[in-house]
This record gives structure tokens, C-alpha cells and sequence, in this order.
């Protein structure tokens, strides 16, 4: 979990994070949390929104969230706690969904229409900007690339799914096979996890006919060189149509700090602030 002071230009000003603790019930995991984020308010601090990015799904508005890599969350209202907490202005989004806006905001997503932002960490999400606008869905749940099949005899995905993108791909899941952190992963692993995420952008990329992928999280960011090459590699073994072949993936350009400027921009959005950027501005 992170938090940060994030100004209306996309700066940081102060941030800090704590691991979560999967080990804690559902109050004591939020009690991390508030002391998180009055670490970084103190009582110098003023602000007009707290904007949050969580993982999926959620109820429309995020009034409740379920996590699926946070089962004490199952249902959490996290809006109405948040606010009770902190009496301010709450927002809360997928988080893939609030690094897609960060990254149209100030990011490598500036000058593009249509984009997928992913998050490739303890969970796997994506966000769509699609003609210039934030994809939601029936249900703000719209993006879940990380439940795209990329293996259909793979490992049971915490969805309750197999073969998910997620349940190969992600910290936890490489974790589990490797019987070790992730980061003592292999080059091997490092491209097999940039493998399967090549393998189901294609997917998104033949539908949703996307100029750009953009990715960040702990995973991708971590594993670097081998990831991103395996990943478009497969993709493009996997996209036979002349207008997906020329896409890219490439990492996302807030590099670490884009989950805390999503999750800003998140919030400035709830304040019906425009923050779409052009490559001119």
C-alpha cells in the first residue's frame, strides 16, 4: 500500500508505503492503511481529494471493494471508511484504470487516443482509453486483462478461473511456482511472465485495434529487459492483422511513481478536473 501528496501538475511531494499484510483481518488491514496515510498528511498538509486506486473488482463508485489479492476485503466499503476517516472528498477506481488516466495525464500515454495501461504485480489489471475517454463498463469493472485465458489447463486463479493471466503471470503466482520472491526469478521466468502478457494483449490488441500498451507494476518494472522483449515477441507471433503487428508494448512512463499520480488523477477526475494532455501542451 502507498500514499502520496500529488499537486494539480503531477507532482510528488511526499509519499510512503507499507507492505500489506495478508495476514491481518479486514480492521487491522484498514488500520495500516490510516496510518499510511496520515504519515504523509501530518498537520502541515492541506488537500481537496483523496483519490484512490484499488484492485478489482468493485461495486459501481467503489463504494465496496474485493480485491481479489486481499480476501479480508470481500465486499470492504472502503468509500464511507475512507471518509469517515478523513472527512474529505473520497474517489476510488481500479487501480489499472487509475494508471491509464495517470499516464494520459503525464505519462507515455500523452498524445495517444487508444491505449491499455497494465498492471503486472501482485495482481494484473488493465485500464482502456479508448477515443480519448476512460473505458468504465456496465459495472466500472471494465479492463480485467488480467482474467484473459493464457493458458487453459494453467494454474486455478483466485477468480475461481483457470489459466487466468493473473494466476500465471503475477508476483504471487511466480511466487508459488518458483518457491521463491520473484525477484531470484530466472531469465526464463522473467520472459515467460513477459510471455503470457504478450499473449493475451494480443487478444486485446486484434479487438480494441490499440495503438500503444503500456506497462508498469512491480513484476514488469522488476524483471525489465527480458520481460518486455518476450512480451513483444509473443504478441506479435500472436497478431496476424497488419494494424496490430505495429503496436507496442513498452513500459509505462511514471515509471515507479504511477500508481500514487493514478491514483491522484483518480481523485482530480472525481473534481470534474479535465486533465487530458496533448503532446503540444
Amino acid at each position: 500500500m502507498a500514499a502520496g501528496l500529488v499537486d494539480i501538475d503531477g507532482n510528488v511531494h511526499r509519499e510512503s508505503s507499507v507492505p500489506t499484510n495478508h495476514s491481518l483481518d479486514r480492521e487491522s488491514l484498514y488500520a495500516d492503511l490510516v496510518g499510511l496515510v496520515e504519515s504523509v498528511l501530518r498537520s502541515d498538509v492541506s488537500y481537496d481529494v483523496c483519490g484512490v486506486g484499488c484492485g478489482g473488482p468493485m461495486s459501481p463508485g467503489g463504494q465496496e471493494v474485493s480485491p481479489l489479492n486481499i480476501p479480508a476485503w470481500r465486499n470492504f466499503a472502503l468509500v464511507d471508511r475512507m471518509r469517515e476517516s478523513f472527512g474529505a472528498h473520497v474517489v476510488i477506481d481500479n487501480d489499472a484504470k487509475a494508471l491509464a488516466l495517470g499516464e494520459a495525464w503525464y505519462g507515455a500515454g500523452i498524445g495517444l487516443s487508444n491505449f491499455l495501461a497494465m498492471v503486472v504485480s501482485t495482481g494484473i489489471g488493465g485500464g482502456l482509453i479508448m477515443n480519448g475517454e476512460l473505458i468504465e463498463g456496465a459495472t466500472g469493472n471494465a479492463g480485467h486483462i488480467g482474467h484473459v485465458i493464457v493458458e487453459p489447463e494453467g494454474a486455478i486463479c483466485a477468480c475461481g478461473s483457470q489459466g487466468c493471466l493473473e494466476a500465471e503471470a503475477s508476483g504471487p503466482s511466480i511466487a508459488r511456482r518458483l518457491r521463491s520472491e520473484p525477484s531470484e526469478a530466472s531469465i526464463f521466468e522473467r520472459a515467460r511472465a513477459g510471455t503470457m502478457v504478450g499473449r493475451a494483449v494480443a487478444s486485446a490488441v486484434n479487438l480494441l485495434d490499440l495503438e500503444r500498451v503500456l506497462v508498469g507494476g512491480s513484476v514488469a518494472l522488476g524483471f525489465g529487459v527480458p520481460f518486455f522483449e518476450a512480451a513483444n515477441s509473443e504478441m506479435i507471433r500472436r497478431c496476424g492483422l497488419d494494424f496490430s503487428r505495429e503496436v507496442k508494448i513498452v513500459p509505462v512512463g511514471l515509471g515507479g511513481k504511477a500508481p500514487i499520480v493514478g491514483a491522484a488523477a483518480i481523485g482530480f477526475r472525481g473534481l470534474g478536473i479535465n486533465l487530458r494532455k496533448s503532446t503540444s501542451d
